[in-house]
């Protein structure tokens, strides 16, 4: 079995990252891997198993430091719907983040990572797969790959800018320094990256929640490709693309009374351990946590309660990221995501367990603000914390107390929302009957009434209020207008329950700074940027 060293490659963008580099089975049975350090090729793929599990640590592994808190600190943190004073993720708080920013670096790596790992199975995965394995497999894998590759850039671009086009990482292993290339050839990749997706991935119909719903799909690609459209203000692609999603069949809301929907469950057991791969899912990080850091969700420690007598972590600690102060009255009093994305003193939550000093408890009355801890916001997090391990209502619990439910990327509700802004189409307001079946849908499930049209304030505010907590707000401040998005952002009360403060980011601040570490080792990264030759 030969070895290809690619530690060379990847460090120039990764440093911290090889340990992800894998593209092992994360299956326990499954012992004839690679080092943790090298990436095997020749034949290592003698059959179809091996082939579809080569794709599974581009699920988690390599997103795991991108998720663990910079995402959070920025995309939440930073547009406003979270509150911390933590200092090691504070920073966009203030808009004050640097380029010595350690989780900033965090992030970055994490995001070439997974171009890495994309990149070795796009130019190497049809030459070490043997004669056994079936070219239907070996396209849906580089059919993820696309997409992964597809989505770390889609990424990169939000937050960055410009950054350098690498479609082969060997290619830089004796030319390490190289120019960024402009947004829109950037964006250009990403185009064909989720257009080959959708050529090679397989199509699926996602029944109730189920393993087999764990990887992307076909309509996965064509839902993530009609965002980036939303994105460009293409507006007929976009829609063209959701109604392709839409009238497949394949996903549908999870609980709700529209067409759309499936029933039975509501909006809160979105964020359950049982209900991962639930048929809203079109893309969602697949935590395992094993005896390796880095390999399962920490949500559930750094949201929720942790007050010094109750916690709902798993941990000695917990609380690192509080609801905003603006964002507690996002929510009427009747919309059900209110108490699902936040804990206000005196919820109740029947089935989470949580520690009360030193005794286990199940059942959890919210305390007052004052006793909540979270930061001294007055109010904790309710998404995506799932209390105490319980047995199969939360799933396991690592070492570092980190669990295994999964990280939604998007989710069908948020295609239902592109579809109605495509329709929307940059106006002021519609009252489009296919327009409103989207948009209603999403409504009707979160227990508020049908309207009758709707502007794109409503919408923006409706995509908030669906999407708090799941990293998306920052980047749609980031593509409206930036006097609005600077006015928006400069009325928010940015302190906590004690300590009113306001910020007004400049124009520069929606940009982030390239990582210090990085610039020093390419300075390139600072020139101007070259157009990108396809």
């Amino acid at each position: 079995m030969k070895k290809l060293n690619n530690n060379k490659a990847i460090r120039f963008f990764a440093t911290s990252a090889i340990a992800m580099m894998s593209l092992s089975s994360c299956a326990d049975d499954f012992t004839n891997r690679p080092s943790e350090s090298t990436i095997t090729s020749d034949n290592y793929y003698q059959n179809d198993e091996q082939v579809r599990t080569a794709t599974d640590a581009m699920y988690f592994k390599t997103w795991f430091q991108f998720n663990n808190k910079f995402f959070y600190a920025i995309s939440e943190v930073g547009s406003g719907n979270m509150y911390t004073n933590s200092s090691d993720v504070n920073a966009m708080r203030t808009f004050n983040i640097t380029s010595a920013d350690p989780e900033m670096n965090a992030g970055w790596q994490s995001l070439w990572a997974n171009i890495a790992q994309a990149n070795y199975l796009i130019n190497n995965l049809k030459n070490s797969a043997g004669s056994g394995v079936s070219q239907s497999v070996i396209n849906n894998a580089l059919g993820e790959a696309h997409f992964m590759r597809a989505t770390a850039y889609f990424y990169l671009v939000r937050l960055w800018g410009n950054v350098p086009i690498i479609v082969n990482t060997l290619d830089i292993v004796n030319k390490p320094q190289v120019n960024t290339n402009p947004t829109s050839d950037v964006y250009e990749l990403i185009r064909r990256d989720y257009t080959k997706a959708i050529e090679l991935l397989d199509a699926k119909i996602r029944g109730n929640a189920s393993a087999t719903n764990a990887k992307v799909s076909k309509g996965s690609a064509k839902a993530m490709l009609a965002k980036v459209y939303l994105y460009n203000k293409n507006y007929a692609k976009a829609r063209e693309l959701s109604e392709e999603v839409i009238n497949s069949g394949e996903f549908r809301l999870l609980g709700g009374t529209s067409a759309y929907s499936s029933v039975g469950k509501s909006f809160g057991d979105l964020f359950l351990y049982p209900n991962n791969n639930n048929e809203e899912s079109i893309f969602a990080l697949q935590w395992k946590g094993d005896a390796n850091y880095g390999s399962a969700n920490n949500c559930n420690t750094q949201f929720g309660i942790a007050n010094g007598t109750i916690s709902t972590s798993n941990a000695s600690y917990g609380g690192v990221f509080a609801p905003s102060q603006d964002i507690l009255s996002l929510y009427s009093t009747n919309d059900v995501r209110r108490n699902e994305t936040i804990m206000f003193p005196g919820n109740v939550y029947p089935n989470m367990k949580y520690k009360d000093g030193l005794e286990f408890k199940t059942g959890l009355v919210v305390p007052s603000a004052d006793l909540i801890g979270g930061q001294g916001a007055g109010a904790a997090i309710k998404k995506y914390c799932i209390g105490i391990v319980n047995s199969s209502l939360t799933g396991p619990v690592d070492s570092w107390a980190m669990m295994d439910n999964n990280t939604y990327i998007m989710r069908y509700a948020e295609l239902l929302l592109i579809h109605a802004e495509s329709i929307l189409a940059g106006g002021s307001s519609t009252s489009d009957a296919t327009a409103l079946a989207s948009y209603n849908a999403v409504r009707n499930r979160a227990g508020l009434s049908s309207v009758s049209s709707f502007t794109f304030d409503d919408l923006f505010k409706e995509r908030r209020k669906e999407l708090a907590f799941e990293g998306d707000f920052w980047f749609d401040l980031g593509r409206i207008d930036r006097n609005k998005a600077i006015s928006i952002m400069a009325a928010q009360n940015r302190g906590n329950q004690f300590t009113a403060e306001y910020y007004t980011p400049s124009e520069s601040k929606f940009i982030l700074p390239y990582p210090a570490n990085e610039v020093a080792k390419n300075p390139k990264l600072l020139d101007a940027p070259v157009p990108y030759q396809f």
